[in-house]
Formats: C-alpha cells, structure tokens, sequence
C-alpha cells in the first residue's frame, strides 16, 4: 500500500464493564469447570455489561479516554467509525448514536459489521479515507456486548464469550510512521458456522424464532478453530509482504484473543516468543471487535508499545473473514 500521508494512531482507549463472570460463577450456571475451559481455552474470566448498559455506553467510556490521550475535543473528530455486530439497534447506527452521546457535531458516522474482524477493516476503511484527504482524523472504535447474544445455557459457546470497547484516534503522523499495509478477505461459504440465524430479513423475530434459541450465537467449534489457525498465519505473512517486512520484523503482534491455543498457533508458526505477543484472553476472553483493540490499548498502558516499534495486528471472524495490519508506532 502506498501512503498518500503517513496515518497513524494519535489516541488510545478502552473500557470494560465492572462485573467481572468467573469460570468459579459459570459452573453455578452451566456444566461445566475452571480446568475444563482453561485448558481448552485460556479464559479464566471474563466482563459483563450491566442491564442498562449498552454497546454505545461502553464505546462512549472508550471515546472519551482515547480523545483524552489525543488532546482533543470531541467536535474536533471528522469521522467515528464503530466496528460491532451487537449495535444498540439496526438503526440509527450505534456510531450515530455515540456521535449524538460525545457532541462530536462535525462528525461523519456509520457502523461496520464484520465480527472480530470488524476493528482491523474500520482501521483499513478510515485510513484509507484520511489518506485519501476526506477527512484529517478519525475516531475507530471496536465494541461489543456480546452477553446480549450468548446462550447461557451453551455450555460450549457460553464460556468463550464477554464485553467491552477499545477505541483509537487516528491522523496523520510523522514520516516512516503510521500504518504500512492491510490484509483484509473472506470466506463467505463458512459463513453458517459462527452465526447469529434470527433477527434480521431472513428471519425477523417470533415466537417461533425465540422459542428455538435463534437469537443467540451459534458456532461450529471445531471448523472455526481449523479456519482461525490457518488464516492467522496466513494473513499475517501476507500483510507483512505488503509492507516489504518479514516475521522477524515484528516487535510485537496484537492477534485476537479468541482462545489461547489459536493465539500459540500462530506464536509457533511465526517463530515469535511470548514477549513479543499481547495475550489478555485470560481476564476479558473473545469480546469480538473490542478484542484487537482492547489489547492494543492495553499493551500501550503497560509500556510494551514504543515510538518506532512494528506492531502487527491481525484477527478472525464471523462472516467468516480476516483482517491484519501493519503499524509502524
């Protein structure tokens, strides 16, 4: 990808809800145990949105700090783009909505469906923009509130699953800085193994749809875990090629954080050490868009993200797809 300007990330924040759901709590709820979805998964817990809180609330929390640590001022945004396939309602977009919530008066704003995935195309999607002299900064928010979706009486699915937002501001940065290269593809004939069947024109909600659970997350465990594992690494080789770098290149990479042996998968193939990979899968398990960025923001706070570092971010979704990018910090 050529840089038409040198766009990069300018502010970083993030939220996730108080309530925290133990392994300890879901085998009150479900059968099942800690050993059992540690082992299979990493997930030790995971954050829970309150009743009256919804994907807006916690994308607006992120908003604000990431606009804290950019210095600016909510009517300075040009463009919010709110990755998320839990939106407060079809429409308006939650990213309207947050608009509305954040007095971001000046701003363009729509939403993008693309599951985990959906952080890395907003990413490719607003940058391109910018790029492009559209606009001169953007707000790109990953959020999710999954528990709104979850079956909690899915003792395969229940435990992999929680809420929260990661947000970051984008513009343009020095030169050599900014985002090298975007990866970004589907596989839409996978599409009904991780699935939500009922509420939109295929099949609007009844009483038929509602007793039958189609309302709720479904997934094909294990032909999902085989798609992840090869598109990782395939997707992170690919992106690294745009950018003219290899996977000895990485200073750290910042994958989804879906299950830990995907996340090792991908650690082994790219020959990288576990201190060149973000891993918080254990305390926030797979909160779909806010997953990339929630980690991200968090290796930022712990100082393991510096000026000049190669950060490889890359994910897997729902759809099915995959996304992956190259940032120079």
């Amino acid at each position: 990808m050529i840089n038409v300007l040198p766009i990069g990330i300018i502010g970083t924040g993030k939220y996730v809800p108080e309530k925290i759901l133990t392994n300890a709590d879901l085998e009150k709820m479900v059968e099942t145990n800690d050993e059992w979805i540690v082992s299979r998964t990493g997930i030790r817990e995971r954050h829970i949105a309150a009743p009256e809180q919804a994907t807006s609330d916690l994308a607006y929390e992120a908003a604000l700090k990431a606009l804290e640590s950019a210095g600016m001022d909510a009517t300075e945004l040009d463009l919010i783009v709110v990755a998320t396939i839990t939106p407060d309602t079809f429409f308006p977009s939650t990213a309207c909505i947050l608009q509305d919530k954040l007095g971001a008066k000046n701003a363009a704003a729509f939403d993008l469906s693309a599951a985990c995935s959906g952080f890395v195309y907003s990413l490719a999607s607003a940058t391109s923009m910018l790029q492009m002299g559209l606009y001169k900064n953007a707000l790109v928010i990953g959020a999710d509130t999954l528990s709104r979706i979850t079956d909690y009486t899915d003792r395969n699915t229940c435990v992999l699953f929680g809420d929260g937002a990661g947000a970051v501001i984008i513009g343009e940065v020095g030169e050599g800085r900014g985002f090298k290269s975007f990866d970004l593809g589907a596989e839409g004939s996978g599409g009904e193994l991780l699935t939500m069947p009922a509420g939109g024109s295929r099949l609007p909600a009844s009483a038929e749809t509602l007793s039958n659970n189609q309302h709720y997350i479904r997934m094909g465990g294990r032909e999902v875990f085989k798609f992840a594992v090869r598109v990782m690494g395939s997707a992170t080789d690919e992106v690294l090629r745009k950018a003219g770098m290899t996977k000895d290149d990485i200073d750290i990479l910042i994958p989804h954080q879906a299950n830990i042996r995907i996340i090792q998968s991908a650690m082994n193939r790219l020959e990288l050490s576990e201190d060149r990979v973000m891993i918080n899968v254990d305390r926030y398990a797979n909160t779909s868009a806010a997953s990339i960025p929630l980690a991200l923001v968090e290796a930022v706070e712990q100082g393991r993200i510096k000026e000049g570092d190669r950060v490889v971010m890359v994910g897997f979704g729902g759809g099915l797809t995959w996304g992956a990018s190259v940032l120079v910090w």
